[in-house]
């Protein structure tokens, strides 16, 4: 097993292995975790690398600052593409968009669940990031807003394509979308975009995060990474076709020596020990 994951760490992003099988990714850009376009493309770079380590089966994404895991977009480093012709100037935003968007999308499409702990100050591209998370913990003095339209932009980095599919009151997924205004870590809970709130602040819902990182780290990594994938599929297809996609997914998947040593271990009153996903037999 990797003793450490410290060698994915960037300038802005650090990796750490806190537990076995868990990476630690720790927003680390002073003052306020600011995103500038170096800082969200080794973001995206970081969770690419991370899909490609064998032996990480579960993720926590939380803040190195103690104050706040992020104000969002630094408005002050941002590129606006200016030109005499408004069709090229487009294919050139199109392009800066979607690659913007691909970097946080790396969260979403890493194989392994990411869990997030959000505290003090999450706001705009915050909400962006986390959205794209599996599993969203927030300490109850965070936050929360959806800040693009204050400075005249809808938001285009995934929040209003995840967020109307995580929430369970769209209501207020539009009235926040469309004021911009803050929202408590109760409210988040509340509408479905977190599904705890810890007592406290930094430390303790990291802490929490961990703690449910190293109960999936222990399960079956084929079983954990084929359910990531296949609630994704869910969500974006009809039941009939997640049923007779997930029928062909596990008439592979069931030939995994993990189910057997699953067996074996509960005849045994035994904790199961899984191979790494990338191990060969």
């Amino acid at each position: 097993m990797t003793d450490s994951f410290n060698h994915l760490s960037g300038a802005y992003v650090k990796v750490s292995t806190p537990a076995p099988y868990v990476a630690l990714v720790e927003l680390a850009r002073n003052p306020v975790n600011a995103f500038h376009e170096p800082f969200w493309i080794e973001l995206g770079q970081v969770f690419d690398k991370i899909s490609q380590e064998p032996t990480v089966r579960a993720v926590v994404l939380a803040s190195a600052l103690p104050k706040l895991f992020s104000a969002g977009i630094d408005f002050t480093a941002l590129t606006v593409h200016q030109g005499s012709d408004p069709a090229r100037t487009a294919f050139l935003m199109r392009k800066h968009i979607l690659g913007f968007q691909d970097c946080i999308s790396a969260i979403e499409r890493c194989p392994y669940p990411v869990i997030a702990a959000t505290h003090g100050v999450a706001y705009g591209l915050s909400i962006d990031i986390i959205s794209a998370c599996d599993v969203r913990y927030a300490a109850s003095n965070v936050v929360f807003a959806i800040k693009e339209v204050d400075v005249g932009l809808a938001a285009d980095i995934g929040t209003l394509a995840r967020l109307p599919k995580i929430a369970g009151n769209h209501s207020l997924v539009h009235e926040l979308a469309y004021t911009g205004r803050n929202f408590s870590a109760t409210e988040a809970e509340k509408m479905g975009l977190v599904s705890r709130v810890v007592e406290g602040s930094r430390d303790e819902v990291v802490a929490a995060a961990l703690e449910v990182a190293k109960l999936i780290a222990a399960k079956s990594p084929v079983a954990v990474a084929g359910t990531k994938h296949l609630l994704l599929h869910a969500r974006d297809h009809s039941v009939r076709e997640n049923l007779e996609y997930t029928a062909t997914w596990n008439s592979a998947m069931l030939q995994t020596q993990d189910l057997m040593d699953a067996v074996k271990a509960a005849q045994k009153k035994q904790q199961p020990k899984f191979r790494p996903l990338g191990s060969k037999l």
